[in-house]
């Protein structure tokens, strides 16, 4: 049974809902606009300013389908009502992050600066030139964005140099051992 399918969606005031055919769904908020097609097996209801989600049978793919069309359409609620955030810390002698415009450059250590362009919908922010906010409406692309930061330089676990997400944990191993 899928705990996270049942439970209701509520709409905050400010947000306005769309369902279309075969589900697909537009939702518009104070921070903007976001478009999906969710599954066409998923019934979706709306009364008032509460969504249910209801799957047509107990088979593993309705189950399966059921929590991830609820958590869909919540992140999309979310996203333009509040919108979401991802923070990059940089760790390093010599690493440091600036933006100029809408232009990020990341020094990691390389022979040459990284320099990585804002995405529709997605602000940069570095408060720190070892911190980097990133943040928009769409939750998936944001985490892609970060990822992909992320990965011009990952943290190593000798020393934990390199790029992390805020509050991530990296195991660390032990050198070498003189004599």
């Amino acid at each position: 049974m899928s705990r996270i399918g049942l439970k209701p969606i509520n709409v905050p005031a400010g947000v306005e809902v769309i369902l279309g055919e075969e589900n697909f769904v537009e939702v518009k908020g104070p921070k903007g606009t976001l478009s999906q097609q969710l599954s066409r097996e998923m019934k979706i209801t709306m009364e008032g300013n509460t969504i249910n989600i209801e799957r047509p049978s107990e088979i593993k793919r309705h189950k399966s389908l059921h929590g991830l069309t609820r958590t869909l359409l919540a992140n999309m609620i979310e996203g333009v009502s509040n919108g979401f955030t991802k923070t990059l810390v940089i760790e390093g002698t010599g690493y440091r992050a600036s933006k100029s415009g809408n232009k990020l450059t990341l020094n990691l250590g390389y022979s040459h600066p990284i320099e990585v362009l804002e995405h529709d919908g997605m602000t940069i922010e570095v408060p720190d030139p070892n911190k980097i906010v990133i943040s928009g409406i769409d939750k998936q692309k944001l985490g892609n964005f970060a990822a992909n930061i992320r990965s011009h330089r990952r943290p190593e676990p000798y020393k934990g140099k390199g790029i992390r997400y805020e509050g991530e944990y990296i195991r660390r191993k032990v050198g070498k051992t003189g004599k």
